[in-house]
């Protein structure tokens, strides 16, 4: 009795010792660390300067779209009337610009040479009678006032003749420098206003910025949009990488240029990242201490990583799962 006694007491010892190495080892074995990220992509919002009322909306959600494809038109009465304004305004500025280079049509020419003509005429006439006036005078024949009344006679004339001439210099030249100057600064200012608008205009036609996908179609053709309203979201799928919220106490194992493998569940496939980004600040605390725990806040950090080769199919939205264990 006592020798079956002692071997119980020793299986139940020896069962006991196995299940406190067992637990121990339980205990001691570290459950592996998994990161999850988002694949992400770079997104444009296509938008115009101009508020207005969609004219035709030219693109569907999931549609395929290259850079520079119309997106959406703008219908624009107002720009229309202000540009045939501007326009107008352009014409006339060029018109005094080209009449102020040309000069004086030909009647206008004729006429002023008539009148220099005729001046030039009198002022020979009165240097004649001038001299006859002045002869006399010295010979003692006319009085002094006889002379200064052809003195008068021959500058009023000399005024006169040299007021002509420059009259029909005038004519032949065209406008002074600084008139002409000044109508082709016209003519600039008013191609500067016809130019804005046609700006303007060109913004009521909002092309694709980017190759890429239509995400999202915020309005529809007939609604009213603001300034800077994004209408249409385009994905470039060209540019696509993974976000990870990485807690502080794993950040020793990760450095700009570090490759890792990730397993995409959508895909059923490992895909290798190399890292591109890491967050100069932390973001948000993932674990808060207390004072029973003690311990401190845990907090992350936002890093970044892109394929290192395109993957075809990876789609923004789509989970990365990491085994943080796993980089070296």
């Amino acid at each position: 009795m006592k020798k079956k006694n002692i071997i119980a007491i020793a299986i139940a010892a020896l069962v006991i010792v196995v299940l406190v190495i067992f637990a121990d080892r339980i205990i001691e074995r570290k459950e592996p660390t998994y990161i999850q990220g988002t694949v992400e992509c770079k997104t444009y919002k296509a938008s115009s300067k101009i508020a207005g009322r969609i004219d035709s909306l030219l693109v569907e959600e999931g549609e395929h779209v290259v850079k520079g494809q119309l997106l959406y038109t703008i219908s624009t009465p107002e720009l229309n009337a202000k540009l045939i304004q501007a326009e107008a305004v352009r014409s006339a500025a060029e018109a005094m610009n080209k009449k102020a280079d040309k000069g004086a049509r030909k009647p206008q020419l004729e006429a002023a040479k008539s009148m220099w003509q005729k001046a030039d005429a009198g002022l020979t006439l009165a240097q004649k009678t001038y001299d006859r006036a002045k002869a006399l005078y010295d010979k003692g024949v006319v009085p002094r006032q006889k002379l200064d009344e052809a003195q008068a006679n021959l500058d009023a004339m000399r005024a006169t003749a040299e007021a002509a001439r420059a009259q029909y210099d005038l004519a032949v030249d065209g406008a002074t420098s600084e008139e002409k100057d000044a109508t082709a600064a016209q003519v600039r200012q008013a191609q500067g206003a016809v130019d804005e608008v046609e700006s303007y205009l060109s913004d009521a036609m909002v092309v694709s910025p980017v190759t890429g996908e239509i995400s999202t179609v915020i309005s529809e053709a007939g609604e009213l949009v603001g300034t800077g309203y994004p209408v249409v979201t385009v994905l470039d799928m060209s540019d696509i990488w993974v976000v990870f919220n990485v807690k502080e106490t794993l950040m020793p194992r990760i450095t700009m240029g570090k490759r890792f493998s990730g397993f995409v569940p959508a895909l059923d496939r490992d895909v290798e990242f190399v890292v591109t980004f890491i967050s100069v600040e932390a973001d948000f605390a993932t674990w808060n201490a207390t004072r029973t725990q003690g311990g401190f806040d845990v907090r992350t950090f936002a890093v970044k990583a892109k394929p290192v080769t395109a993957v075809e199919y990876m789609r923004p939205g789509m989970s990365v799962i990491v085994d943080w264990d796993s980089i070296e």
